[in-house]
């Protein structure tokens, strides 16, 4: 079963320093740049109170932490969760710097929401939640300065209740100038055509030209998913679309197996009215929780939370590709076992670019008063992860290491260039 990662020995913070520590110590990192990088530029935190529906008043905490913004705008996701803390927040906006430096993206990292189960509320109480959060975060967030996007338990929803609060408190002559303030917003709001599949997508595509690059193809893998939100759907989706085989999915709430194959698109058509939970799925049978990682597979996509595999279940893992659809899913010591199996990790800031990527065509879209169909969108998308992909490929190939050590290899040496180039004010 998805634990939360505040459970698991290390946190997710712990995870992303060893992983940067690593990367410093083998590039010989400029050590005044190394200062500048293990710390966050701003840590927000905003307590705020909210009427619900029967007219008590609830006090929320919301978190935006921004880390970096040596390459442009603070960019990353709000999420709606109980273990949202500034640790995490902390940890997964190091991560979006990476991802956007990685990408060749004009984006600095950030990261936050609000520490709450969205289950436990209405769709109204949800709204003023959402509104409310904006309200007090006040100008920390910017189209030019720091752009929200969706995360867990956020949607494109949320993106237009955010845009809509953040637009009313400009003036009307200011208001269309502030649409793209948060990305992934709904298509009629200004959001992006194909903007909810570009995550799944990049999942997918990254897995495929794993492949290719070894002389194989999608046609008859097996694969498994932990979390079936919008990055497992879409992932799963294109997958088997291309002839491989959906054994088994989980997610907080159960954990479903199929040796005959699960339908995606049935699955999607029962989790959907259920916020997203699989429980009760009549085309697949339940099993053990803590038996899903060792199921036989051929690949093994974590999409739901941080730490996930640790050293207390990486040692089981079959799977010979691990896929980071999730930000952080793998923690050091899980890594290392894995490592030592033979397998190959997709890391999360290649493998998850996808929705990064095109929320920055979004971004783009509005600023530039353009309107993007999906085809062009895709082929845009497409074009961008593979180059991407190959940069990573070629950094494996020629430094014999991991594809993680690689993409942090050139994630933070495109930031120290930055630094370096410019220099440090005053």
């Amino acid at each position: 079963m998805i634990t939360e990662a505040k459970q698991n020995k290390q946190s997710m913070y712990d995870t992303v320093l060893n992983q940067f520590n690593k990367t410093a110590d083998l590039i010989d990192l400029n050590p005044n740049i190394r200062r500048i990088l293990a710390l966050t530029n701003n840590e927000i935190i905003v307590h705020f109170p909210v009427k619900m529906d029967n007219g008590e008043v609830e006090i929320f905490t919301g978190y935006r932490v921004q880390h970096n913004n040596a390459l442009g705008p603070y960019k990353g996701g709000l999420r709606y969760h109980p273990t949202v803390d500034v640790d995490a927040a902390k940890a997964l906006a190091m991560w979006m710097t990476w991802k956007t430096s990685l990408a060749g993206l004009p984006y600095g990292g950030a990261k936050g929401g609000i520490q709450l189960d969205p289950r436990n509320y209405s769709l109204s109480e949800l709204e003023r939640i959402t509104r409310r959060f904006t309200y007090a975060l006040g100008e920390n967030i910017g189209p030019e300065h720091d752009i929200p996007a969706p995360d867990v338990n956020t949607n494109a929803q949320t993106m237009a209740w955010i845009a809509d609060t953040y637009m009313s408190t400009k003036s009307t002559s200011e208001r269309s100038q502030n649409q793209h303030v948060v990305t992934g917003k709904p298509v009629g709001s200004g959001g992006l055509e194909g903007r909810d599949r570009a995550t799944g997508f990049g999942v997918y595509l990254t897995i495929k030209m794993l492949y290719e690059s070894r002389g194989e193809n999608l046609e008859g893998k097996t694969f498994i998913v932990q979390g079936f939100g919008n990055v497992g759907y879409w992932a799963s989706k294109f997958l088997t679309e291309d002839g491989a085989t959906l054994l088994a999915v989980q997610d907080a709430h159960a954990t479903l197996i199929n040796e005959k194959g699960i339908s995606v698109e049935d699955l999607f058509e029962h989790s959907s009215p259920r916020k997203g939970s699989i429980k009760g799925f009549t085309g697949a049978v339940e099993m053990e929780p803590e038996e899903f990682f060792g199921l036989e597979c051929d690949l093994l996509i974590p999409a739901a939370l941080g730490n996930q595999i640790t050293a207390e279940n990486a040692y089981k893992i079959k799977a010979a590709v691990v896929a980071e659809g999730a930000n952080g899913p793998t923690d050091a010591e899980g890594e290392q076992i894995l490592l030592q199996q033979g397998v190959t990790i997709i890391p999360d800031i290649l493998c998850n670019s996808g929705g990064v990527i095109g929320s920055y065509f979004e971004w783009l879209q509005n600023r530039n008063g353009e309107l993007w169909e999906l085809d062009e969108v895709m082929q845009k998308l497409e074009k961008k992860i593979k180059q991407v992909f190959k940069n990573v490929s070629n950094e494996v190939a020629e430094r014999k290491t991991d594809w993680r050590t690689a993409a942090y290899i050139i994630a933070i040496s495109r930031i120290e260039t930055s630094y370096t180039q410019r220099g440090i004010f005053p």
